[in-house]
């Protein structure tokens, strides 16, 4: 067995490894990154959030085309197969994987393809296709990802029963689906297959989409998913799965049954540890698989790290690839270390949705003395323009000292527009309030001006 020597091991290329990696690599450590798949780019590139945000893409060009009566001088409403659309994305992760493979060759970073292990707390072993490998570290970084969650119950190796890794591999376009899990994940789907002309159920265990978001901008989603035909369904589990000949039934503890030609599961995720030996160093996962970490992204062995969606929250690939990043320049010293909390959401239905900070329910039970701001984008030019006219950007700020608590956006760029309240949000004293939108020049006409509208109307409601 070959032994290599290296400064840094991190587990895993998704966006937790490949920030980790960089910055180590940057700092002068050597650096070496583990990868199960045979490519890098992890399951965010591979499985996540490339391939669904460019099937969104694609879905939402289908549905301009066939809804704007301009193309109508081109032709007729047209009709496009799940795989049509999946081509698009799989184009776009072969650029993703080129373009991260050189960032590993440009920083002289070791990249070992195989299933890594811990020996002991300094040692990885690497079984490749064809050697198995030692690697001997300093420090080691742990960034190896999730899965979705798998019930022991439910028969995934059904042909018609899928989760969002094995949905990619949808051969046909569905004319009923079942949503069973009404996360990000779920809603992102459900909007991209009622794109396609999919009747959607999508089940949700709860009594309110996403209630992690500001309630109008949750309501404003139920909306428009049953505007496109999907039928939500809160406050369901399953009692069973039935997978038939040529589709499946939900049977539900509520006595519903429910038949499509496929289900979809999206109801949670799993850490990517269970190969990892954990025991050999004494680290215990939890139920879902994810490892816990102190603000420093340390586990209970001082020199192992962990970071991504293998430590949980919040499972985004942006905190991710800060958390990567924040664990190595703890582990170099460099000062980009900071716990990452600042984080906004960023949803990726049809209209997407962008949120940071606090939402009304938050501020009314901490009873701070806040007001609203709104800006409806049918009224914006940029926005007629574009045509798309659905959405508004939602500010919420102090009503005494007007400094910004929360930014809400639900419609065309949002997860674009919401940057610009992060900005003001984390600038200090004086400079967050409501004043920096009043006094501030927009270009015209674009989305951003949507905040100085907001501004002025948050203003108008005080007295």
């Amino acid at each position: 067995m070959a032994v290599y020597n290296y400064d840094v091991v991190i587990l895993g290329s998704g966006p937790a490894g490949e920030g980790a990696a960089m910055n180590a690599a940057k700092a002068g450590r050597k650096v070496a990154v583990v990868e199960s798949r045979g490519v890098v780019g992890g399951s965010s590139t591979h499985l996540g959030t490339i391939p669904s945000k460019a099937l969104r893409h694609s879905v939402r060009q289908i549905l301009r085309f066939n809804t704007n009566p301009m193309f109508r001088q081109i032709g007729e409403p047209r009709w496009f197969s799940f795989p049509d659309v999946l081509k698009s994305a799989e184009s776009v992760i072969k650029r993703q994987v080129a373009s991260r493979t050189g960032y590993y060759a440009r920083n002289r970073i070791d990249v070992y393809f195989g299933t890594a292990s811990f020996a002991d707390e300094h040692s990885i072993d690497v079984v490749g296709p064809s050697r198995v490998e030692k690697l001997v570290a300093n420090q080691i970084i742990i960034a190896t990802g999730s899965r979705p969650y798998r019930p022991a119950d439910i028969d995934f190796s059904h042909p018609r029963v899928y989760d969002s890794d094995t949905i990619l591999n949808l051969s046909h376009t569905p004319r009923r689906l079942i949503i069973y899990g009404a996360g990000v994940i779920g809603c992102e789907y459900a909007s991209i297959f009622s794109g396609l002309g999919v009747l959607v159920d999508l089940i949700d265990t709860r009594d309110q989409l996403l209630n992690f978001l500001d309630d109008e901008i949750s309501d404003a989603l139920s909306y428009h998913l049953r505007n496109n035909n999907v039928l939500v369904r809160h406050n369901e589990e399953y009692e069973r799965i039935e997978g038939t000949e040529n589709g499946v039934i939900l049977h539900l503890k509520s006595g519903k049954k429910i038949k499509a030609d496929a289900l979809l599961w999206c109801n949670g995720r799993t850490g990517n540890t269970d190969q990892l030996a954990l025991e050999n160093v004494g680290l215990t996962a939890n139920s879902r698989g994810q490892v816990e970490v102190d603000e420093y992204y340390r586990t209970a062995v001082p020199n192992i790290y962990a970071a991504g969606d293998v430590i949980g929250w919040p499972s985004l690939s942006s905190a991710a690839y800060d958390q990567g990043r924040s664990a190595a320049g703890n582990i170099v010293d460099n000062e980009s270390w900071h716990f990452v909390d600042d984080v906004p959401t960023g949803i990726y239905t049809i209209p997407e949705i962008s949120s940071l900070g606090k939402t009304e329910a938050e501020l009314t039970k901490d009873k701070v003395p806040y007001e609203v701001g709104k800006a409806f984008f049918k009224s914006m030019a940029r926005a007629q323009i574009s045509s798309e006219p659905v959405g508004m950007l939602k500010i919420l700020f102090h009503r005494e000292t007007l400094e910004i608590l929360g930014v809400h956006c639900f419609g065309y760029q949002a997860s674009e527009i919401v940057h610009i309240g992060q900005a003001i949000m984390n600038q200090p004293g004086e400079l967050n309030t409501l004043k920096y939108f009043i006094n501030t020049t927009f270009n015209f006409p674009t989305m951003a001006e949507a905040y100085r509208v907001a501004a002025f109307d948050g203003l108008n409601r005080l007295f």
